[in-house]
């Protein structure tokens, strides 16, 4: 889809065939986002994580409580993303309030993971010291030990967000740098658009 010749009322009707394009040209996961979060000192803080799910309620992604990012997000719950499609020379940036999915949908997401990414969720103490590899690999051990046998639970602290946009932009590289850039905004109504220079 050009957004150069388009514009659709529904932004999600770009994103997804932006993302299924990505899927079939991106070498690994399409679904990458780089998610921005803030900290308690006001800076901001920057890190990639996996878009798990999306709908006309917003993009869901999946993480430890007590990290880093969870404990800002949890503090100060707003947020930006950013796709970045170098193959395709286009990215998707996303604005908005973040919000935890509900209880039923994480632990539906945890039992769709591999035994031992779930085996990992209760071994890592995500974003804490650690001495040294073995200390990590112990704990795998440990874990894995305690769960054994039958499902593996969901860790109390592991769940994920919900970034509920306000604003999406869609950029697509233009020759010599006459890009396109395309900006949802949400109001009251529905979406508004508008185009920005390059």
């Amino acid at each position: 889809m050009e957004i150069r010749s388009e514009r659709p009322a529904d932004p999600l009707d770009i994103f997804t065939v932006w993302l299924g394009e990505a899927e079939a040209a991106e070498p690994h996961d399409a679904n990458a986002m780089a998610l921005s979060t803030v900290g308690e000192d006001g800076m901001p803080s920057c890190r990639m994580v996996l878009l798990k799910g999306y709908d006309a309620q917003g993009f869901v992604f999946y993480t430890n409580f007590e990290s880093r990012k969870g404990r800002q997000l949890l503090a100060t719950p707003r947020a930006a993303l950013l796709f970045h499609w170098k193959s395709l020379r286009r990215q998707v940036r996303i604005e908005g309030a973040v919000s935890p999915v509900s209880a039923e949908e994480a632990d539906d997401y945890f039992a769709s993971r591999p035994r031992q990414s779930q085996i990992g969720a209760w071994a890592s103490q995500q974003s804490r010291p650690l001495e040294g590899r073995y200390e990590l690999e112990k704990r795998v051990v440990l874990f894995g030990a305690k769960y054994a046998i039958g499902t593996v639970p969901r860790p109390p602290y592991w769940s994920g967000f919900r970034l509920i946009p306000r604003l999406i932009e869609f950029w697509q590289d233009g020759a010599f740098r006459l890009h396109d850039r395309l900006v949802y905004s949400r109001a009251a109504e529905g979406w508004t658009t508008e185009r920005l220079y390059p």
